[in-house]
């Protein structure tokens, strides 16, 4: 007798069909739910905001260092080491859930990121800088896949109407 067996062995028959509906329940909500997430995921620029919100939180814990158990915030710095950082994870959060403004966010993510060259430790030691200007580039340069009807309508209808664009600027 194999391990497998013993615990269908110790349960009344009585009990078969119930465990056996309930898996089939549990297989066919999770069939239906798996298409779910990818498609969500394909969506939007989930990479790059996921990047841009990774290189805020570096920024963030590069200027929360102590020496000998004193942290130390100047003025102005100290508000820029906590507003940059804090605007980077917004905008890497808003560009994940709301892809329509994209370019908005990757923007202003790398403005965010250049300027914490000079407001944040380097750019929270350099780490923070690569990741929210890679994450803001990403972000600006993502676009919507379309699906396989619409390339193929955009396609042609983007071509003619750019020839005839092209037509009238000659004429």
């Amino acid at each position: 007798m194999t391990m497998d067996a013993q615990p269908d062995a110790l349960t009344s028959p009585f009990d078969a069909p119930a465990r056996t509906a309930r898996r089939g329940r549990a297989r066919s909500r999770t069939a239906d739910e798996s298409g779910r997430f990818p498609t969500w995921f394909r969506s939007r620029p989930t990479i790059g905001g996921l990047i841009t919100v990774l290189g805020g939180v570096a920024m963030f814990f590069s200027s929360q260092l102590q020496l000998g158990g004193m942290t130390v915030h100047v003025g102005i710095e100290g508000a820029q080491a906590m507003i940059l950082p804090a605007v980077l994870v917004v905008c890497g959060l808003l560009a994940i859930l709301s892809p329509a403004q994209h370019v908005f966010y990757g923007i202003v993510a790398l403005i965010i990121s250049v300027y914490s060259l000079v407001g944040v430790n380097l750019g929270g030691f350099f780490i923070g800088f690569l990741l929210g200007a890679v994450g803001g580039v990403i972000v600006v340069s993502w676009r919507r896949k379309a699906a396989a009807g619409e390339a193929g309508e955009a396609g042609g209808g983007s071509e003619a109407s750019a020839a005839s664009e092209i037509a009238e600027v000659r004429a």
